[in-house]
């Protein structure tokens, strides 16, 4: 792993962190406002966002600065620790108080995930950045050492290549030596060697040009045959891929809608039945409930259908309301 992507890992991590606690600030304030309003004054209800806004900001701090001493390699000791942890209690209190004093378990279990997903996420990210900084000094160390190697190997090689030329040096003078010493003698035999050698390299360039031009051209085949191995299962691929394609949509289709149509029937069949004798059993009302909300009736036909209260029945339409997604599993179950 290099630099680059040391540095886009963390500015991956920033950026996930940031969202986390920006989400968990925006729903704190959203959840704790309403519980801080009830315990509140009547004259100072508009200050109820400012302790949720107060705490979050603690938040921020300690993440900011955590993650700025993590990149420096530092500690700040307990007190951070203690900073962030008072933090995530405090938030994970007011998120789930309003929850516990109505006994909601449910509400508690609901409200908790942003300020435990904060605590948690806020540990993991130091953790993670106090690794990153570890890793990015490991890898300078290491390319501060392979520069040195380099460097030196480099220096080696200069005085490799000064040793070579002193050699030649001398070699040229002991040859300047003897040609003075044999110069007649050895004037026929260099022009023949000369000669000789001049032959052989041109015998040689031939055929290394004879065996490149053979190369070039095997390798020339063979590119060419890759490339059309590679087009044709590239074809292949790409047509077997638009064949998924169109049987997974066919068959997600066919799927929600014979879900669709399931829910119908449930549906129906829970409204068919007609007003009930006497209540019935809790997750059954609840299932016709859902039933009737969904078709819109009103409360009193719910009530009727149920033999359970109206006051019952509109506190179960509320909860719909204020559920976005409300869950089919319980329609289903309770037509079973």
């Amino acid at each position: 792993m290099n630099g680059v992507q040391v540095r886009s890992a963390e500015r991956g991590l920033s950026v996930g962190m940031w969202v986390i606690v920006g989400g968990s600030m925006l729903y704190s304030v959203l959840t704790v406002t309403p519980l801080m309003a009830a315990h509140t004054p009547r004259a100072w209800v508009w200050t109820a966002p400012i302790l949720p806004l107060v705490v979050d900001a603690a938040v921020v701090i300690v993440v900011r600065l955590d993650s700025v001493l993590a990149r420096l390699g530092g500690h700040g000791g307990r007190w951070p620790v203690a900073l962030r942890w008072m933090t995530g209690a405090m938030t994970l209190a007011l998120n789930v108080g309003d929850s516990a004093l109505h006994r909601d378990a449910v509400g508690v279990a609901v409200h908790a995930v942003a300020p435990l997903l904060l605590i948690v996420t806020a540990e993991t990210g130091l953790a993670y950045r106090r690794a990153i900084a570890a890793a990015v000094a490991a890898l300078k160390a290491k390319e501060r050492s392979e520069r040195e190697a380099r460097e030196q190997a480099a220096a080696n090689r200069q005085e490799e290549a000064a040793q070579r030329a002193w050699e030649a040096r001398e070699h040229q003078a002991r040859l300047a030596r003897e040609q003075r010493e044999h110069e007649a003698r050895l004037a026929r035999e260099e022009a023949e060697r000369q000669e000789r050698v001049r032959r052989e390299e041109q015998e040689r360039a031939e055929a290394r040009e004879r065996q490149e031009r053979a190369e070039a051209e095997r390798r020339e085949r063979e590119r060419e045959q890759q490339q059309r191995e590679r087009e044709q299962r590239e074809r292949e691929a790409a047509e077997a891929r638009e064949r998924d394609a169109r049987q997974r949509a066919e068959q997600e289709r066919r799927e929600r809608q014979a879900r669709v149509e399931r829910a119908e029937r449930e549906r129906a069949a829970l409204l068919s039945v007609g007003p009930a004798v006497e209540k019935l059993p809790e997750d059954r009302a609840r299932a016709t409930v859902r039933a009737a909300f969904d078709a819109s009736l009103p409360v009193r036909a719910a009530a009727e259908l149920t033999g359970w209260s109206t006051g019952w029945v509109s506190s179960r339409y509320q909860e719909l309301r204020d559920t976005p997604n409300p869950t089919p599993k319980v329609l289903q179950g309770a037509a079973s």
